[in-house]
């Protein structure tokens, strides 16, 4: 199948499943109901997907949905951000945004409030805007090799200058049961543009297919297992080092189904929802701080080949340092800030090839020789034993 041919088979089957509810598309997935009650009932008839990454948002995020469909987990999204919190919904299906773009102020009505918008959008390419170019192609259709090149080139200008979604916008990126759905030349590119989107320390949790082993030619060319969000799954390997590719770090597999949600050709098919952070780009500076690793593994090796055994304390650069201190690392550390901070433009350059240990003098200083007495009683309320 060429890439146009598995996007019109999506488009085709998805926007059948606009008008009528389409059983095999669904994947059993348990919502809180709390957030149910405000939705419509053809939002909720229409849902196709298989996990719920609204279920880890915070008030104030601002959140994206890749392939919204018909709104629900936008819909969702926009309770558990509040007022101060922002939704926007990217779908490809005119049909699927219809439905959404005729609830939402029902939704806001119910809640009191607006702060969901839905875009029409390809979630590999999220910087055009299909309803700004479908206005550039009304205003002057194709006729011609001039007009279509005309055309590309206006593509490219609204790209720039007009984004669906601008760079390092959103705290927080979602999808639900849609990354299997884009062709797999294009998958690269689609999770470079979840990357490109995000602000430094946002993060991507996203539902969806996988398979526990690869899946054929024969039957990648059949556009309705493709469309049924069999064809397009990478095996559960490749999802996750396609975030890695992509530059992201901390992945953790926060939801695995353990039972397969269809079976074809004795490939297993699953449901599975992975969070990743972005934003561990930056300079390696030596400013004398360490960490302990806390456990409960003896050993571990982080996104950045950093060995570090239990209980011991290593050298890191600030970057680093700071990056553990934040999810998901930091329960699992000790924090040792040295005793004279050293200032970032008189930080010198910091080997991170390598984890060496940090001598406890590099941290209180050479000449470093205090004595005190204990700073609290450690015994008991019955005496030291």
């Amino acid at each position: 199948m060429t890439t146009v041919s598995v996007e019109k088979a999506v488009k085709d089957r998805y926007g059948l499943g606009a008008e009528t509810r389409v059983a095999e598309l669904c994947c059993p997935t348990d919502y809180d109901p709390q957030y149910l009650e405000v939705i419509p009932h053809e939002v909720l008839d229409r849902d196709y997907g298989c996990g719920d990454p609204s279920r880890y948002l915070k008030e104030g995020e601002t959140v994206l949905d890749l392939g919204s469909g018909t709104g629900k987990i936008c819909f969702i999204a926009a309770q558990v951000v509040g007022e101060t919190g922002r939704v926007i919904g990217i779908d490809m299906t005119p049909e699927m945004l219809a439905v959404a773009r005729h609830a939402a102020p029902r939704v806001a009505s119910s809640l009191g409030f607006a702060n969901v918008e839905f875009r029409r959008g390809r979630i590999q390419d999220l910087k055009l805007d299909l309803d700004l170019l479908e206005e550039e192609l009304v205003a002057k259709p194709v006729g011609d090799v001039e007009s279509l090149l005309e055309i590309q080139g206006r593509s490219d200008e609204l790209r720039l200058n007009q984004p669906l979604v601008a760079d390092d916008s959103v705290d927080v990126v979602v999808s639900n049961c849609v990354l299997n759905l884009v062709d797999n030349r294009q998958k690269e590119e689609l999770f470079q543009e979840i990357c490109r989107v995000l602000r430094r320390g946002g993060r991507a949790i996203i539902s969806d297919i996988v398979s526990d082993e690869l899946v054929p030619d024969a039957m990648q060319k059949d556009p309705e297992l493709w469309s049924g969000c069999i064809s397009g799954a990478l095996t559960e390997e490749a999802f996750l080092a396609a975030f890695e590719e992509a530059g992201f770090h901390g992945l953790r597999i926060l939801v695995r189904q353990q039972q397969p949600w269809q079976t074809v050709n004795g490939i297993e098919f699953r449901s599975v929802t992975v969070e990743a952070f972005k934003g561990k780009e930056g300079p390696c500076l030596e400013r004398n701080q360490a960490v302990i690793y806390k456990g409960p593994f003896k050993e571990v090796l982080d996104d950045d080949d950093h060995r570090m055994e239990r209980g011991l304390r290593y050298a890191v650069c600030d970057k680093t340092y700071n990056l553990y201190r934040q999810e998901p690392y930091r329960d699992s550390f000790e924090f040792l800030e040295p005793l004279e901070a050293i200032p970032l433009d008189a930080a010198e350059p910091f080997d991170c090839s390598r984890t060496p240990l940090r001598e406890p003098r590099e941290t209180k200083g050479e000449d470093y020789d205090l004595t005190s007495a204990a700073a609290e009683p450690c015994c008991g309320p019955e005496g030291c034993c």
